[in-house]
């Protein structure tokens, strides 16, 4: 008979739910308020990306790792993997000239690394859609336009320059961002290869550009250049059978840190649950061990900013990415989602493999994503592991949580009895993983590409 995906996965779910292991372990809930305290306190700061206090829980994390009995992970002397970076920023004031011609300043909100040079192409609509592809420099000259749907369609769109008329809408944009020029990071000596820029100008120099469509423009900024680093927490447990793979189990520790006034983002369901999570998962297979398969448990920094730490660690991993069976990535598990069954996690691509069928069948409190159009798949840091290769998929609680990047995600707004409750279901179906021969693969719409 032929097996279809889903008789595959089912097969395969069975397998484990007649392997799990009796209930033994249990997770102690003071154990995860302690840590989840720790991780969202005023003395962390909401663990900035690049910061000290993001080194800080990093060096927590992986101090939890070597106290629960994990090792470091092959090529590590330590808990910690240091990731150099980095970190530019616009020194002094843009430059725009049209046809060798200067024109008043423009007001950058995204900066290039370099200059840029080319045609202006002008286009009337606002319609991020109607963008030209590849161009080096667009004015957009329509009475609305929405300035971050209009960058993200131009990132998309390899444009090298977007320039609007300044308005309500992009200063308002330019101040939920940060008053200076936001520039990039990148790992030291692999700096990215484009970058697309946004600026605004005032009536008088964006009519100006506009009657000189068609001619070439220039764009000079002043870049520094600053080192940095970021820090991954990482802890491994060997398996008995060095042929067997690896399991990741991972998520990231940083936040946004604390604003100029004082204010906190701490961070707590995101993703200071996550990493609770994996500590705790770690504590309790270095109990329950040795396994079959390896296992690596990796708390990243510097997600928020632009998932530097998974990026760092998917370019040096300490096994090779070839053995890694699956990742299992936890992100913001400290609310009930109101659209899942009671006590469950969503899973984000849960039809792209039958890594979720197998764990659900195990006994873990997990259902698929209810919101696919957000495309949470490819938000988080499994993804840079799934574009090679790697059956990763992201756990998450409620995804759309009130709230999501605001002072509000603190302690207070933890649900700490469901997280407890869904780390809980996950140990044993982790353990039967890592003992077991079922190996996830991709299935339906698959592995991403690019």
């Amino acid at each position: 008979m032929r097996k279809t995906g889903i008789g595959l996965a089912l097969l395969a779910g069975a397998a484990m739910a007649s392997a799990a292991p009796k209930p033994g372990w249990i997770v102690n809930p003071a154990w995860v308020h302690a840590e989840e305290s720790f991780l969202a306190s005023d003395a962390l700061r909401g663990r900035g990306s690049f910061t000290r206090d993001e080194a800080i829980a990093a060096a927590y994390v992986g101090s939890q790792f070597e106290a629960f009995g994990l090792k470091p992970a092959p090529g590590l002397t330590g808990y910690v993997q240091t990731a150099p970076l980095i970190h530019t920023r616009v020194e002094g004031a843009p430059r725009l000239s049209l046809a060798g011609r200067a024109l008043p300043a423009p007001t950058l909100v995204v900066g290039p690394l370099g200059p840029i040079e080319g045609k202006v192409a002008l286009v009337a609509s606002g319609d991020p859609a109607d963008l030209p592809e590849d161009a080096p420099i667009v004015a957009v000259a329509a009475p609305r336009v929405e300035p971050a749907a209009l960058f993200r369609a131009a990132r998309a769109k390899h444009i090298g320059l977007v320039v609007i008329e300044a308005s309500a809408a992009s200063a308002a944009w330019r101040a939920s961002l940060d008053p200076a020029p936001a520039m990039p990071s990148y790992v030291a000596g692999d700096p990215p290869a484009r970058r697309t820029a946004f600026a605004t100008l005032d009536a008088a120099g964006f009519a100006a550009l506009r009657a000189g469509a068609g001619a070439i423009a220039r764009l000079d900024v002043t870049v520094a250049r600053d080192p940095g680093s970021t820090s991954n927490a990482i802890g491994y447990l060997p398996g008995t059978d060095p042929q067997a793979g690896v399991i990741l189990l991972s998520a990231h520790l940083d936040h946004l840190g604390q604003r100029a006034d004082g204010t906190i983002f701490h961070g707590a369901n995101d993703d200071a649950s996550g990493t609770t999570a994996v500590m705790e998962l770690a504590r309790a297979l270095a109990a329950t061990g040795p396994h079959r398969r390896g296992l690596l448990f990796v708390a990243y920094g510097s997600e928020e900013a632009g998932t530097y730490g998974s990026r760092y660690f998917g370019a040096h991993p300490p096994v090779p990415l070839t053995s890694l069976v699956a990742n299992i990535e936890f992100e913001m598990i400290g609310a009930q989602d109101p659209r899942l069954p009671a006590g469950a996690l969503m899973m984000t691509g849960f039809p792209r493999s039958d890594l979720g069928a197998a764990l659900k069948a195990g006994g873990a409190l997990i259902a698929p994503d209810p919101y696919p159009e957000e495309h949470f798949f490819e938000r988080s840091d499994n993804y840079a592991l799934a574009l090679k290769g790697v059956v990763a998929h992201t756990l998450s609680g409620w995804a759309v949580v009130p709230t999501y990047h605001q002072p509000t995600d603190d302690l207070a707004h933890i649900d700490f009895p469901f997280m407890t409750r869904a780390i809980q279901s996950l140990v044993g179906p982790v353990q039967t993983l890592a003992n077991g021969r079922f190996t996830p693969h991709w299935q339906g719409e698959g592995q991403p590409k690019e």
